[in-house]
This record gives structure tokens, sequence and C-alpha cells, in this order.
């Protein structure tokens, strides 16, 4: 096992830093731009609004349905080892995305970068908590977090020059160089680190049924056919039984939905990103389809609830920490949902200044007030030893509401197949989705206030004080032996 003893002084300190950064970067900018890029690629593609709602999906159905599994595979056969091949293979994607000559060749490469982001998304901060002195660790990982924060803030910007300059596959082929600069680093900087108590087989049974489920209904609400529908729905009760019969060694342990907090803490997780995946797929698509916005300028619309979330999420934490998870968990969602109807203002002659920014605004202190309160609540409501995994669920269920939200929001509006493609048509439907979005974060906050009823949430995370991800919780890596050693369960 690596020695757990590395400075943030030091030169493999920083190395260490710079690599994650670097390869959970690669990640976090794709997810933050590829929106942007929607109706570039549709126009060059000549794809429908089907084949732009898989473009997004097909990424985020791969890496819901494996992350858990990834963070599993690190922990077994070495951290450095899987976090390197997740970036290898990100890459490698990445490049078939740009060179892609159709939209069914860029959805399947999308598929593909799903699976190397499940492979080095957990990797890389599991990385940091195996490879740093207890005393740094906190501070490396609030460093980790907030370099990521800074790069989820430029992202959309860099993504809509990439679109309006050298073009939209650059999105995508920007990721090899990285990649190309992050792998060597590994190698020669990072120490190698896995946990020896791991053992017995991996659930890769569950994790192929969770995945399949989610593509059938996906396709179900993307193509509107029965027969995915019913079989997405008999293969998530196979997962079901997979998981109950595997017990403590599933990917899913029924055990720990045990805890009625952590149940109901997911199902507002569900409410809350499915609304916002919803949001950010359709209004990057509003932005430059009826009001006339660049990618650029569409980009650069929307980093003020990013910017809010990097200045703001740290006080939101203390302050979750000081009153509990009821009311920033309530008063966030109703926020939220606040600000998707003040988008219904957006249209056609919007005025930057007195439409767009004040939603924005709404919804970036909606999403400031739940997210850090949000993690936290997760990780207290399980034993600390269970607090990688109870984190690992409620990612990936984050990302599974998001696409199926952005399956299901366009057919629910009545969005034809060449919406996108008229001002008038997206426009109509845009402001029957919002009041959906809206509704789906009302039900959150109810749930919320009914269901929250612990005084005060542990400390939070330092990688959920300045998280800037708009479709995913921040993820927690768990702990080693010391770790558990410390602390002691809620």
């Amino acid at each position: 096992m690596g020695e757990r003893d590395v400075r943030m002084a030091s030169g493999t300190g920083r190395w260490i830093l710079f690599t994650t950064v670097l390869g959970s970067g690669m990640a976090l900018l794709d997810s933050t731009v590829v929106n942007v890029a929607l109706p570039h690629i549709g126009e060059d593609l000549d794809a429908d609004l089907g084949a732009l709602q898989w473009t997004v999906n097909a990424y985020m159905l791969t890496l819901a349905g494996l992350i858990l599994l990834g963070g599993a595979l690190g922990d077994r056969y070495g951290r450095r080892r899987v976090f390197v091949i997740g970036v290898v293979w990100f890459a490698l994607a990445s490049l078939l995305c740009g060179l892609a000559p159709n939209a069914g060749v860029l959805i399947a490469a999308r598929a593909l970068q799903g699976v190397g982001g499940a492979l080095l998304t957990p990797g890389s901060l599991a990385l940091i908590q195996a490879s740093f002195h207890e005393d740094d660790r906190a501070r490396a990982v609030g460093l980790w977090s907030g370099f990521g924060g800074v790069g989820a803030a430029v992202g959309p910007f860099v993504g809509g020059w990439l679109v309006d300059g050298p073009g939209w596959r650059w999105v995508f082929l920007l990721n090899v160089p990285l990649a190309a600069l992050c792998v060597p680093v590994a190698l020669r900087h990072v120490p190698e680190s896995r946990d020896e108590a791991a053992h017995g087989r991996f659930d890769v049974l569950g994790a192929v049924l969770g995945a399949t489920s989610l593509a059938f209904v996906t396709y179900a609400l993307i193509g509107e056919a029965w027969w995915a529908g019913a079989a997405g729905v008999v293969v998530g009760a196979g997962f079901v039984a997979v998981e109950r019969r595997r017990g403590g060694s599933a990917m899913v342990p029924p055990s720990i939905f045990a805890s009625r907090i952590f149940t109901a803490v997911n199902l507002v997780t569900l409410c809350v990103y499915a609304a916002f995946g919803g949001f950010f797929f359709l209004a990057a698509l509003q932005l430059q389809v009826v009001s006339g916005y660049s990618a650029l300028g569409a980009g650069t619309a929307l980093l003020p609830t990013t910017v809010l979330m990097l200045l703001l999420s740290a006080k939101s934490g203390e302050l979750g920490e000081r009153i509990g998870p009821r009311i920033p968990l309530t008063v966030g969602p109703l926020l939220c949902a606040s600000g998707m109807l003040l988008m219904l203002r957006v249209g056609e002659d919007a005025s930057y200044v007195r439409d767009v920014l004040p939603a924005l605004l709404v919804l970036g202190l909606g999403m400031t007030t739940l997210v850090a309160p949000l993690t936290a609540t997760v990780l207290a409501s399980v034993d600390v030893s269970r607090a990688g995994l109870a984190s690992g669920i409620n990612n990936a269920a984050a990302r599974a509401a998001g696409l199926l939200a952005v399956a299901a929001l366009p057919m629910l509006a009545g969005m034809g197949p060449e919406a996108y493609r008229s001002a008038e048509e997206f426009g109509e439907t845009f402001r029957r989705a919002m009041p959906m979005c809206a509704g789906i974060l009302v039900v959150g906050a109810v749930l919320a206030w009914t269901t929250m009823r612990t005084p005060a949430t542990a400390g939070c995370h330092p990688g959920c004080r300045v998280h800037c991800g708009v479709t995913s919780p921040p993820l927690e890596p768990g702990e080693g032996a010391e770790g558990r050693a410390s602390r002691r369960p809620d």
C-alpha cells in the first residue's frame, strides 16, 4: 500500500495535485461545454433532437452505471493504475468524438467516454486521500476542489470560444493533449495505493443490469417506444433482485437504505438533479436557438450559477452545519424553482441584464444553498465506514436523474425531432418545460421539509465546500483504516 505521508509543500505533493486536477478537469470540462455545442453538432452532422439528447445521455448513462464499479476497481487493483487507464480511455474516446463522421459514431464514442470517466473520476480524489499526510489531506482536497471549481467556471467560456472558433470537434480533441500531459506525470510522480482489505467478487452483473435498465428507459423516453420502457422495468427488477441476493457485496447494498435519512436525501437528490439536468440542456439551446446567442455568448451567459457556487459554497456548508439540513434543502430547491420560472422571460428579444441574469442569479443562489448541505447530509446519514459508498450512490443517482430528465422533458413538452431548428417551436416548448422543472424542485423541497429531522449534519467534507458541478454532487472517496479509526459514526 502506498505511504500516506506526502506533504503539500513537497514536489511530489504538487505533482499529485496537478495531475489529479488535470485528469478530473477533462471530465468536468466535457460535462460543462457539450450542451453549448449541441446546435452546432446538430447542424454539422444533420442530427435531430433525439440524436442531440443521446449525445448528452450516452455519456451520462455509462458514467452513472459504472462509477461505483470504477471506484472499487481502483481500490482493488491500484488507484493510480485505474486512474491512468481511465485518462487514456477518456482521451481515446474523445479523439473518436472529435473525428466522428456522423451522429451514430459520436453517440457511441460518448458512451465510451463515460466508461473512461467512471474510471478516472473517483480515482482522482481517491489518489489525494490515499497519498497525502493526514495533516495536509483536507487542504489538498480543498485545493483540488477549488481548482476544479475554477475549471468549471471557465469551462463554458472556453467551450464556447472553441465552438465559435476552430469548431465543436475541438471541445473533444482538446482532451488528447491534456491526457498526454497528465499520464506521464501520474506514472512518474504519483505513488500507487490500493485497499488491501478489498476482496470478493466485483458486482459486474449489477453494474450491467443497472446501466441496461437506464438505457432501455432512456430509449423509451426519447424514441417513445413502449416496449423499451417495459424492458427497462423488467431489467430494473432484475437489478434489484441481484443486489438483494448479493447483500453486503452488492454494488448498491440494499441495507444502506435502512437509514431513513439516506433514503430521503437521495429522493431529494433525484428531484434536484433531474431539474438541473433538464434545465441546463434546454437553456443552452434556448439562448442560441431562440435568443440568438453565439456558443460563446451562451456559455458565458450561464456562468453566474457556477461563479456563485464557487464563491459561496463554503459559507453554505458552514451554515448547514449550524442549522441542520432541513431549511437549506427546502429553501434551496424553492429558490432554484423561482429561477427557472424567471427563465420564462427569456425569449427572442431577451435582454441579458433584465431577463437572463436575474433568473441565473436566483438559480445560482438556490444551488449554492443546497449542494453542500445535501452532500454533508448524505455522509452523515451512514456509518463513516460506508461514506464512500453512500457518496458514490448519491452521485450516480444524480447523474441518472439528469439523463432521464434530458430524455423525458422534450417529450413531455411536445418538442418534435426538428424543434431546435425553429426558434418559434423551441421557444414555445421551452415555456412548457420550465414549469415542469420548477414543479420537480417543489416536490424535492416538500420531501426535504417533511423528512429531514436531524438537528445538524456532520462537518462538510472539503470537496463539497467549493463544489461547482451542475450534473452531480461531489464525490467522497471513502477512508482508509486510519481515517475510520479517528472518526465516530453520527
